[in-house]
Protein backbone atom coordinates (compact mmCIF):
# COMPACT_ATOMS: atom_id res chain seq x y z
CA UNK A 1 0.00 0.00 0.00
CA UNK A 2 2.82 2.45 0.85
CA UNK A 3 4.36 1.74 -2.52
CA UNK A 4 1.21 2.97 -4.31
CA UNK A 5 1.08 6.06 -2.08
CA UNK A 6 4.67 6.97 -2.99
CA UNK A 7 3.95 6.41 -6.69
CA UNK A 8 0.96 8.76 -6.38
CA UNK A 9 3.05 11.43 -4.66
CA UNK A 10 5.79 11.07 -7.28
CA UNK A 11 3.26 11.43 -10.14
CA UNK A 12 1.78 14.54 -8.50
CA UNK A 13 5.26 16.06 -8.19
CA UNK A 14 6.04 15.35 -11.85
CA UNK A 15 2.73 16.90 -12.94
CA UNK A 16 3.41 20.03 -10.85
CA UNK A 17 6.90 20.33 -12.35
CA UNK A 18 5.43 20.34 -15.84
CA UNK A 19 3.11 23.20 -14.91
CA UNK A 20 6.09 25.37 -13.97
CA UNK A 21 7.77 24.77 -17.33
CA UNK A 22 4.57 25.67 -19.18
CA UNK A 23 4.19 28.94 -17.30
CA UNK A 24 7.78 29.89 -18.04
CA UNK A 25 7.80 29.16 -21.76
CA UNK A 26 4.16 29.53 -22.66
CA UNK A 27 1.94 27.01 -24.33
CA UNK A 28 1.29 28.54 -27.74
CA UNK A 29 -0.05 26.37 -30.51
CA UNK A 30 2.57 24.74 -32.64
CA UNK A 31 2.75 23.10 -36.02
CA UNK A 32 4.03 19.78 -34.71
CA UNK A 33 2.49 17.08 -32.61
CA UNK A 34 5.61 15.89 -30.79
CA UNK A 35 6.41 17.03 -27.29
CA UNK A 36 9.59 17.21 -25.28
CA UNK A 37 10.43 16.78 -21.58
CA UNK A 38 8.40 19.93 -20.76
CA UNK A 39 5.25 18.30 -22.17
CA UNK A 40 4.81 21.23 -24.54
CA UNK A 41 4.50 20.78 -28.32
CA UNK A 42 7.52 20.76 -30.61
CA UNK A 43 8.23 22.83 -32.55
CA UNK A 44 6.80 26.03 -31.02
CA UNK A 45 7.60 29.75 -31.00
CA UNK A 46 8.72 31.70 -27.93
CA UNK A 47 10.74 34.88 -27.45
CA UNK A 48 14.00 35.77 -25.75
CA UNK A 49 13.50 36.98 -22.19
CA UNK A 50 16.87 38.68 -21.80
CA UNK A 51 18.95 41.17 -23.79
CA UNK A 52 21.94 38.80 -23.48
CA UNK A 53 21.34 35.16 -24.37
CA UNK A 54 24.27 32.79 -24.93
CA UNK A 55 23.67 30.20 -27.62
CA UNK A 56 25.75 27.04 -27.15
CA UNK A 57 26.85 24.04 -29.22
CA UNK A 58 25.11 21.63 -26.87
CA UNK A 59 22.78 21.47 -23.86
CA UNK A 60 25.31 22.29 -21.14
CA UNK A 61 27.29 25.24 -19.77
CA UNK A 62 30.37 23.14 -20.58
CA UNK A 63 29.59 23.56 -24.29
CA UNK A 64 31.13 26.42 -26.27
CA UNK A 65 29.17 29.62 -26.83
CA UNK A 66 28.68 29.93 -30.60
CA UNK A 67 27.01 33.35 -30.57
CA UNK A 68 25.15 35.76 -28.29
CA UNK A 69 21.73 37.34 -28.89
CA UNK A 70 21.69 40.95 -27.68
CA UNK A 71 18.03 41.88 -28.15
CA UNK A 72 15.27 40.86 -25.74
CA UNK A 73 11.95 39.92 -27.29
CA UNK A 74 13.23 38.32 -30.49
CA UNK A 75 11.10 35.39 -31.62
CA UNK A 76 12.82 32.00 -31.77
CA UNK A 77 11.51 28.54 -32.56
CA UNK A 78 12.10 25.70 -30.09
CA UNK A 79 12.92 22.62 -32.17
CA UNK A 80 14.18 20.24 -29.45
CA UNK A 81 14.41 19.91 -25.67
CA UNK A 82 16.82 18.33 -23.24
CA UNK A 83 15.89 18.72 -19.56
CA UNK A 84 16.42 22.48 -18.85
CA UNK A 85 17.83 23.25 -22.29
CA UNK A 86 16.05 24.19 -25.51
CA UNK A 87 17.43 23.91 -29.03
CA UNK A 88 16.26 27.02 -30.83
CA UNK A 89 16.27 28.27 -34.41
CA UNK A 90 16.28 31.95 -35.32
CA UNK A 91 14.74 33.70 -38.33
CA UNK A 92 17.91 33.14 -40.36
CA UNK A 93 17.90 29.39 -39.72
CA UNK A 94 20.83 29.31 -37.28
CA UNK A 95 20.31 27.00 -34.32
CA UNK A 96 21.86 26.20 -30.96
CA UNK A 97 21.05 25.50 -27.32
CA UNK A 98 19.88 27.96 -24.64
CA UNK A 99 18.85 27.57 -21.02
CA UNK A 100 15.03 27.44 -20.75
CA UNK A 101 14.91 30.24 -18.15
CA UNK A 102 16.12 32.70 -20.82
CA UNK A 103 12.96 32.12 -22.89
CA UNK A 104 9.49 33.61 -22.52
CA UNK A 105 6.06 32.47 -23.67
CA UNK A 106 5.35 36.03 -24.83
CA UNK A 107 4.68 35.91 -28.58
CA UNK A 108 6.53 38.29 -30.85
CA UNK A 109 7.13 38.38 -34.59
CA UNK A 110 9.52 39.82 -37.12
CA UNK A 111 8.09 41.49 -40.20
CA UNK A 112 9.30 39.65 -43.35
CA UNK A 113 12.90 39.12 -42.16
CA UNK A 114 13.57 37.12 -45.36
CA UNK A 115 12.74 40.07 -47.64
CA UNK A 116 15.58 41.34 -49.83
CA UNK A 117 13.42 44.28 -50.90
CA UNK A 118 13.06 47.06 -48.37
CA UNK A 119 9.39 47.63 -49.25
CA UNK A 120 7.20 48.42 -46.26
CA UNK A 121 4.53 45.94 -45.15
CA UNK A 122 1.19 47.63 -44.47
CA UNK A 123 -0.24 47.55 -40.95
CA UNK A 124 -3.99 47.65 -41.61
CA UNK A 125 -6.76 49.11 -39.44
CA UNK A 126 -8.79 45.89 -39.83
CA UNK A 127 -8.45 42.34 -41.20
CA UNK A 128 -8.70 43.40 -44.84
CA UNK A 129 -6.33 44.71 -47.49
CA UNK A 130 -9.17 47.11 -48.37
CA UNK A 131 -8.95 48.84 -45.00
CA UNK A 132 -6.72 51.86 -44.47
CA UNK A 133 -3.07 51.40 -43.62
CA UNK A 134 -2.19 52.60 -40.12
CA UNK A 135 1.55 52.39 -40.81
CA UNK A 136 4.15 50.87 -43.09
CA UNK A 137 6.51 48.42 -41.35
CA UNK A 138 10.01 47.75 -42.65
CA UNK A 139 11.24 44.17 -42.97
CA UNK A 140 12.91 43.07 -39.74
CA UNK A 141 10.76 45.19 -37.42
CA UNK A 142 9.95 43.45 -34.11
CA UNK A 143 6.28 43.43 -33.04
CA UNK A 144 4.21 42.02 -30.17
CA UNK A 145 1.39 39.63 -31.04
CA UNK A 146 -2.06 40.26 -29.56
CA UNK A 147 -3.86 37.52 -31.52
CA UNK A 148 -3.90 35.58 -34.80
CA UNK A 149 -6.85 33.93 -36.53
CA UNK A 150 -4.87 31.84 -39.01
CA UNK A 151 -4.86 34.47 -41.78
CA UNK A 152 -4.33 37.78 -39.95
CA UNK A 153 -2.45 38.76 -36.80
CA UNK A 154 -3.23 41.72 -34.62
CA UNK A 155 0.13 43.18 -33.62
CA UNK A 156 1.55 46.27 -31.95
CA UNK A 157 4.75 48.16 -32.68
CA UNK A 158 5.55 51.14 -30.46
CA UNK A 159 2.40 53.34 -30.51
CA UNK A 160 0.87 51.61 -33.53
CA UNK A 161 -1.42 48.60 -33.55
CA UNK A 162 -3.31 46.91 -36.33
CA UNK A 163 -3.40 43.84 -38.55
CA UNK A 164 -0.82 42.18 -40.80
CA UNK A 165 -1.30 39.18 -43.05
CA UNK A 166 0.07 36.19 -41.15
CA UNK A 167 2.21 34.93 -44.07
CA UNK A 168 4.32 38.12 -43.78
CA UNK A 169 5.41 37.32 -40.22
CA UNK A 170 8.14 35.14 -38.73
CA UNK A 171 7.24 33.96 -35.23
CA UNK A 172 3.83 32.40 -35.95
CA UNK A 173 3.02 29.35 -38.03
CA UNK A 174 0.90 29.46 -41.17
CA UNK A 175 -2.75 28.96 -40.15
CA UNK A 176 -1.85 29.07 -36.42
CA UNK A 177 -4.38 30.66 -34.10
CA UNK A 178 -2.98 32.69 -31.19
CA UNK A 179 -5.14 34.05 -28.37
Amino acid sequence: MWRFLWIGIFCAFVAMSGIGAQAEEGNGAAAGSKSGPSGLPLPRFVSLKSSKVNVRNGPSTDQAIVWVFTRAGLPVEIIAESENWRRIRDSEGANGWVLHSLLSGRRTVLIEPWSKERANVPLYASRSTRSSAVAGLEPGVLASVQSCDGKWCEISVDDFSGYVEQVKLWGVYRDEEVE
